[in-house]
């Protein structure tokens, strides 16, 4: 018998009691806050409703080890747990429980049923949750023991995580500055700099929207997917569009590459998608295609280096969404060595690029192994029999 089965079978074997989080919790909105309030090295994080802080700030209205519920905004029904002292701001609650309950185990029941926290939303206009439906949140609450064995369990879990998740960033910086040096070619006289407007044409793509996209047809890419969904080459893509509709737009032809053109920042621009399919592809008009001869991986990698970053930034025009035109898109300066030694380069940045972000292999995969580990543990560790 575990350590957990044992303390259930001495605290509540007729099962346990489900509350109401506003019977037994403190839930409160924090104190509205803007961004021209933020400082730059604050010491206490503002927490605003995202997966990141909002800024910093200079005091605290919170104290640490408190659980966060997001109230406003597409994060909204969003769990947190917010380790230090930090300023709430009124797009959160704070769910403050009393002394009989553990608080990093409300933390997991509560992340255990987010899904459903967030369908409280309301409809139509800025998602909201309300107090009062917040209050209604129906829980299991076995006895302080249990809670606080179950809370160690999963902490050790999460603690594992967090070990893999930072092992993960190093290795990331490390093939970056690996992959900024190799395409730095200090020194070398045998390759020929180049602006892209002389190695490739430079087209750019034709308007869809989200809701033209379909599970078949002809494939396409929407610039959004750039970001959130591809890496440096692809051979499907995430959506397709009714060949209607396609044939009045632009194609990416196979080993072209697709750079997206506007993003929510300016170091977001110019980012490309080696284009490795069997038959053409639309492409975005918030998007250019390079058609060139060179090796498309090689494209692809270079255009992700910082020193190539750097250049589209002076041409990025900044607004609400920022943007890069085809022209200042030719303007950017790459470095041409033979095709044999892009093919080198390639095959060896492939090999570091699938290292540190493959899912089904090295770390990315142990983490997305653990994390569903984690999970299972955790929904079995919170199901409990209802007490009578």
């Amino acid at each position: 018998m575990s350590k957990i089965e044992e303390l259930i079978q001495q605290y509540c074997p007729d099962g346990v009691e489900w509350k109401c989080l506003g019977d037994f919790c403190e839930i409160k909105t924090g104190k509205g806050i803007t961004k021209k309030d933020c400082v730059e090295y604050g010491e206490f994080p503002i927490i605003s409703g995202g997966v990141e802080p909002m800024g910093y700030y200079h005091t605290y209205n919170r104290e640490g080890r408190t659980v966060t519920i997001s109230r406003v905004g597409a994060n909204a029904g969003l769990v947190s747990f917010i380790e230090k002292r930090f300023y709430l701001n009124d797009k959160c609650f704070s769910v403050i429980p009393s002394n009989k309950t553990n608080t990093k185990f409300l933390y997991y029941i509560l992340s255990s049923i987010e899904s459903s926290i967030k369908g409280m939303q309301s409809e139509g206009g800025v998602p909201t949750i309300n107090t009062q439906k917040v209050g209604g949140i129906e829980i299991p609450l076995p006895p302080l023991p249990v809670q606080e064995e179950i809370a160690k369990i999963l902490d050790s879990f999460t603690e594992l995580q967090a070990e893999l998740q930072a092992e993960l960033q190093a290795r990331r910086q490390q093939y970056q500055y690996y992959r900024d040096k190799l395409l730095s070619f200090e020194g070398r006289d045998d390759v020929e700099w180049k602006k892209l407007s002389e190695v490739a044409s430079i087209t750019t793509g034709r308007r869809f929207v989200r809701t033209d996209i379909k599970e078949s047809g002809v494939p396409c890419f929407h610039y959004g997917d750039i970001y959130t969904y591809y890496g440096l080459a692809a051979t499907k893509t995430k959506g397709y569009l009714d060949a209607e509709l396609a044939s009045k737009l632009r194609f990416a032809q196979p080993n072209d590459v697709v750079v997206v053109c506007a993003g929510e920042n300016d170091m977001d621009l110019g980012i490309g998608v080696a284009w490795l399919g069997k038959e053409p592809a639309v492409v975005h008009d918030a998007c250019c295609i390079l058609h060139h001869e060179q090796n498309p991986r090689y494209i692809s990698h270079f255009l992700r280096t910082h020193k190539y970053h750097l250049q589209m930034k002076r041409y990025a025009k900044n607004g609400k969404i920022s943007s890069l035109s085809s022209s200042s898109l030719g303007e950017a300066i790459i470095p041409i060595p033979s095709l044999e030694e892009q093919e080198r380069i390639a095959s060896t940045l492939d090999r570091f690029d699938a290292l540190v972000n493959d899912l089904s292999q090295g770390l990315p995969a142990e983490i997305e192994a653990r994390k569903q580990q984690y999970e299972y543990y955790r929904d079995k560790l919170l199901t409990f029999k209802k007490k009578a």
